[in-house]
This record gives structure tokens, sequence and C-alpha cells, in this order.
């Protein structure tokens, strides 16, 4: 029987898709910042569902702090609980676990506390430590009681340790000591940080709120909420440090060359958020367009699968001429997640999130465009609605090349030896899944779609894209450790 709490219950639909991996949001600077920082994390809710937590701090009141399950708007939007969150300082996090248990369990909300010898601070983290058994095991060993499975708690233990006595050369100290992807929010009574990873493998903005506020955010999109001004995207390698309406940064790592993570773009950010001066529904767009260039078939429409097929669907319509039709709804209301009553409405499937308009499809040639192929089940069931429907054909198109590495910075992906990629050919996928014609946007077009006219460097590529690759920027110990096999030559 499974074991987590009834809300926690994955959708046959989310089983099939690659998850977010967190959302971290700072501000400071203003009048009650928690409720701010609701605000933000509301807008980053895409990144993680599962749960959520606000630490404040007030000079009357210290350090509070309220991490509960579910939504954000279920939690943090009752007066009587963000008036418990005073202060003109705070941080939150919203969570998928991609690290240690999955499911309910409260002590594994972030952002984490610690109350140090100079002070309490509060940590909270977006990413994946590669390092973060080894890591824990010296800890314990040197005595650290650990309170939650998550890897990000790694990082309050290392700061006990360190000699520094500021809390921002803590901070450093600690997160020289890590490998893996990390975007850092945290907080001290006074201070509001921000840490990306060398590689900057996961993203951090920043914004300017009023006269003398400040915000941090996984995204452009969670600044556009509270109305702050985009200032800038925190650098690969950067730690800055707000107090008293200053920005201070300083650049405590070796440099490196910047690896941002490019399903960022494909997936899990929002279409309206920007990277590098480019919108996310841009370049999505662009993906649409490349894949009919590369991947051209005769068809009657093209039909994204909701929500995130539909900018490179439309993209593909607009370059093929062929008519863009929404073939497909999606049932808003359900959420991410689906409590099932009884077998018999688990069984019904995807069909409880997706519904095919049948009089649109009928008798034609019909084009899917969809984000990624991860296990390939829930493409298996679209296409057979597609079918049930009475379509003539169903081509799928996929935004996205062959997953067929798992991530070990920040993403869920299941093990190596469930994604479809990894076992078999896009002929295979093909056949198996059971349409007439599935091809995938190259590694190239998507570097082009990115913003790269001449494609990926093969040499040194851009971005991270190890999911697709199987060239890690960043070793990842722990699981080598468990035996995991890296891509050899021949591969």
């Amino acid at each position: 029987m499974n074991d987590l709490p009834q809300p926690f219950l994955s959708h046959p639909f989310d089983d099939d898709k690659l998850k977010e991996e967190c959302g971290v949001f700072g501000v400071v600077g203003v009048k009650d910042a928690a409720n701010f920082v609701a605000l933000g994390l509301h807008a980053l809710q895409h990144r993680g569902q599962e749960a959520g937590g606000i630490v404040a701090h007030d000079p009357e009141h210290g350090f509070n702090s309220a991490h509960r399950f579910g939504y954000v708007r279920d939690n943090f939007t009752k007066a009587s609980l963000m008036e418990t969150l005073p202060g003109p300082i705070a941080i939150g996090h919203v969570r998928y676990s991609t690290a240690g248990k999955k499911g309910a369990v409260i002590r594994d909300i972030q952002p984490f506390f610690g109350e140090f010898s100079l002070g309490g601070a509060a940590v909270a983290h977006n990413g994946n430590l590669t390092n973060a058994d080894q890591l824990r095991r010296e800890l314990i060993e040197m005595g650290a009681i650990f309170q939650s499975s998550s890897d990000s708690e790694c990082i309050i233990h290392l700061m006990a340790r360190s000699i520094q006595k500021r809390h921002a050369d803590r901070i450093a100290d600690a997160l020289r000591r890590v490998e893996g992807a990390f975007s850092v929010v945290a907080m001290t009574r006074t201070k509001l940080i921000g840490v990306r990873d060398p590689l900057g493998v996961r993203p951090l903005v920043l914004g300017r709120l009023g006269d003398n506020g400040f915000a941090l955010s996984s995204e452009t999109c969670g600044l556009d909420i509270i109305g702050a001004e985009f200032v800038r995207e925190i650098e690969p390698g950067e730690m800055v440090v707000i107090e008293n309406g200053l920005v201070k940064s300083s650049r405590p790592f070796a440099p490196a060359k910047s690896r941002f993570c490019i399903f960022e773009h494909v997936y899990f950010s929002r279409p309206d958020s920007s990277y590098g001066g480019r919108s996310v529904y841009e370049t999505r767009h662009q993906i649409g367009v490349e894949l009919a260039r590369e991947a051209p078939i005769e068809a009657d429409l093209v039909c994204p699968v909701p929500d995130s097929g539909t900018p490179a669907a439309i993209g593909f319509s607009q370059e093929s001429g062929i008519p863009f039709a929404l073939g497909i709804t999606r049932n808003q209301y359900m959420g991410r997640t689906f409590i099932e009553p009884t077998e018999q409405i688990r069984n019904m499937g995807v069909r409880l999130k997706l519904n095919v308009n049948k009089a649109l499809i009928k008798g034609k040639r019909v084009i899917l465009v969809d984000d990624s192929v991860v296990r390939g089940t829930t493409s298996r069931k679209i296409k057979d609605m597609i079918l049930d429907a009475g379509a003539k054909e169903v081509h799928f198109r996929i935004a996205s090349p062959p997953t067929a590495w798992p991530c070990f910075y920040g993403v869920d992906t299941p093990d190596r030896s469930k994604l479809l990629a990894a076992k078999m050919t896009e002929d295979e996928m093909r056949d198996w899944i059971g349409v007439d014609s599935l091809k995938f946007i190259s590694l190239d077009g998507l570097y082009r779609a990115a913003g790269e006219a001449e494609g990926r460097n093969k040499e040194d590529p851009q971005y991270c894209d190890a999911c697709f690759s199987g060239e890690y920027p960043i070793s990842p110990a722990d699981q080598l450790a468990k035996g995991f096999q890296m891509k050899t030559a021949a591969e």
C-alpha cells in the first residue's frame, strides 16, 4: 500500500513528466516582507507543489517560521498565519523533493534555520548537492545531528562548523565544500544573501522593490507578481549580500564557465520568465520553428499537448503553414495531483487531465507537439485518445532531444533504466508508442532555438544538457559510489 498521505498520491499523467526542482524567494527592506514572499512563491508554484515554507525576522519578535504541505494559495494567504511572520526580511521555498524522502515529511520542508554563536540564519536551496551523502557521513561522524533527509541541511551544518565571524563568510565556507548545483537564498536578522554555484546551473535573479527594498527569485515572474523591477541575474559563482538598501557582490569560488540548465528553457520555467535578456516563450516558440524545419510532415492540424507544448506548437504551425488548433483541452481545476476516490476513477488515467475535441480531430492528420518523452506511457495514452476521437494519422514532434540520462542537479528524473530513450532508438520508440511518426528536435536545433546560432559547441557546451547528452559538467560523486555508470566513448 502507498504510505503517502492522500494529497500526495501522484496522478498517472504526472508520473510521466520530469518534476520541477524547487523555487526560492527572498525579500528585504519592506514592511511585512513575508507577504511579498508568499506572492513570490505563488508565482513560482510550478517549480514545486509538494510543500512550502517561509522564515521571517522582526526585531521585536525575532525569527518565526511556517512550513506547510500543499499549495501556497491554500496556506500562505490566511491572515491568521501571515500575522505570525512579521518583519522587514523573509525568505521562502516551494518544494518538490528531488533528494531525501519523497512525500510528506514536515522536517524536510525548507527554509532550514540554525541558531549560531553569532545569531540565527535561515537557508533555502534550489538544486541538488552531488556529494551530499559523503558530507552527511562526515558530519555525523563529527557529531552533527540531522533533522531531515534533505541534502540541503548539509549547508546549515557546514556553516555551524565554520570558524568565520560573519554569516556570509560562513555560507561561502559551506558552499565551497559542496559539489553540484545550488542557487541559495539565505537570511540573517538584517541581511538577505543570494548565491549561485560556479556553473550557474540553477537560476537566480535580483529585483528592486520600492526605495530600499530588494528581492531574490528563482525566476523573473516572481519579481513581476510583487511589482519589483528586474535588476539583473545573479551571475554564476557570485554572492550578493543585501543590507540597508545596498547590494554588495563577491566571488567566493574559483571561476568557471557557465553551464545553465537548458531544460529551464524547454519545460521548467514559466513562459513569461526570461534569462539572458531572452524570454522563455521566445525560445519555446523558436523550438517549434526548428522542429518544423528539421522534421516536416504533411498534416491537417498542429495540436499542443497542454500546457508546456503550446509555444512550440505555435512556432511549428507558423513555420510549416499547417493550422494550429487546440485539439486537446486540459482540466485546469484538477491541480498537479489528484485524490482518486476509487480504483475505477484512477484507471481513467490521463483522461482526468486531458480531453480531446472530437469534432475537431475526426478524420484529420494530427501533429501533436509535446515538451518531452520520459517513460513514454503518457504519450501512448494520448495517442490512444486521439485515435479514439477518429484521427486519421497521429504524428509526435517533441520539443526536446531524447531524455536518455538522469539529472543529478535538482530535477527528479527516473532511473536510467526507466527512461524510454535510454533503451530504444527513435524508430523503436515510434513503434512502441504506436504513432505514424515520431521526431525529436536535435541538440543543435535546441541550442539554435535558445539563441546559439552555430548550435552546440561540442568541445565546450554552452549549457548543461546532461539529460540529453550524458555529459555531466559536475561529477555525480554520490551516484558513482552507488554504481551509476557514466557515458562510455561508444555511446
